[in-house]
């Protein structure tokens, strides 16, 4: 267990005892750099979103007073100086503000498809009016703060594989997001669930069932998982965390997939609730195409910098 946790849901023994949240509504941006790589033999071809776009700006009309673009210039002038393809999503809870810069087609989901297989379990319990065992307690508490992969393939197989789990996508409201048909896929030698496609959209969508009160997560569910999104290890504390203060409430969940057998193509996410000094908002940030591990954590780390600056 990490120390100095930030956060407030580090109570999770008995998640039953979690207290509620408070609702909220929002909108999403989405931010896109693109660049083509070259894969080698037996490597799954690349998600969709990594096809080449020209960034245009999309923001809908709110009421007056409402907050100026976070995603606005100085985001667009530095994922212009960036490889690979960036997909991002923010919404402002207190405002319910939508930003968008560009569009683009699902990305391989790595290990934030972690997230979904939380909730998925969770929503399962809870129409079985079952507690969730210690076995599961501990292979959630594995899968999300640790992210370790056994884990999250033995869950993966408890909820039931992709067919489950598109139907609580469904029920949640995930639009376009493909849980993958196998977990030993030929040609990969990574658990094949991190090949599910996902957009910000969903994973925005997503996070919101743990913010929002809705008939598929009790608030002890919702405040058991955002316990484990805000105590991962240390070490996985980057991405939409950058740049945000120690004293804020983060919550999130991170994946990284070597896709190529010379690790020169990396699928590299983060998605999270950031909370405190008068921020309240979502985001979620899908990149591929980065040339190492470390350059994609990079480039999220900064565009979540901006983000929270602009967000004041």
């Amino acid at each position: 267990m990490p120390s100095g946790v930030r956060g407030r849901h580090s109570t999770r023994a008995h998640y039953v005892s979690t207290s509620a949240l408070l609702a909220v509504i929002g909108g999403c941006v989405v931010v896109i750099v693109a660049v083509l790589v070259s894969r080698g033999p037996g490597i799954p071809p690349p998600a969709p979103g990594a096809a080449s776009q020209s960034p245009s700006a999309v923001t809908s009309s709110r009421p007056a007073g409402a907050r100026q673009d976070p995603l606005g210039t100085a985001a667009i002038s530095y994922l212009s100086t960036r490889a690979g393809t960036v997909l991002a999503a923010v919404y402002d809870i207190g405002t319910g503000q939508t930003w968008r810069l560009g569009q683009g087609q699902p990305q391989y989901e790595a290990s934030v498809v972690k997230l979904d297989v939380l909730e998925t379990l969770l929503a399962e319990r809870e129409s079985d009016r079952a507690a969730l065992s210690a076995s599961d307690l501990l292979l959630t508490q594995q899968m999300i703060e640790d992210s370790n992969n056994d884990a999250a393939t033995s869950l993966w197989y408890e909820v039931g594989g992709p067919a489950k789990i598109r139907s609580f996508n469904t029920a949640a409201g995930l639009a376009d997001t493909s849980p993958s048909s196998c977990v030993d896929c030929p040609g990969f030698p990574w658990p094949g669930w991190g090949l599910s496609t996902t957009t910000p959209t969903d994973q925005l969508a997503l996070l919101r069932k743990l913010i929002e009160p809705s008939a598929l997560l009790t608030s002890a569910e919702r405040g058991y998982a955002l316990s484990l999104m805000e105590n991962v290890t240390p070490s996985q504390r980057w991405g939409v965390s950058g740049g945000v203060p120690p004293q804020v409430t983060v919550a999130l969940k991170n994946g990284w997939l070597p896709l190529n057998g010379s690790d020169t193509d990396w699928q590299i996410n983060s998605v999270g609730w950031i909370s405190g000094q008068g921020r309240d908002y979502l985001m979620a940030v899908l990149t591929t195409g980065n040339p190492t591990e470390q350059y994609g954590i990079d480039t999220i780390d900064q565009l979540a910098a901006i983000v929270w600056k602009d967000m004041s």
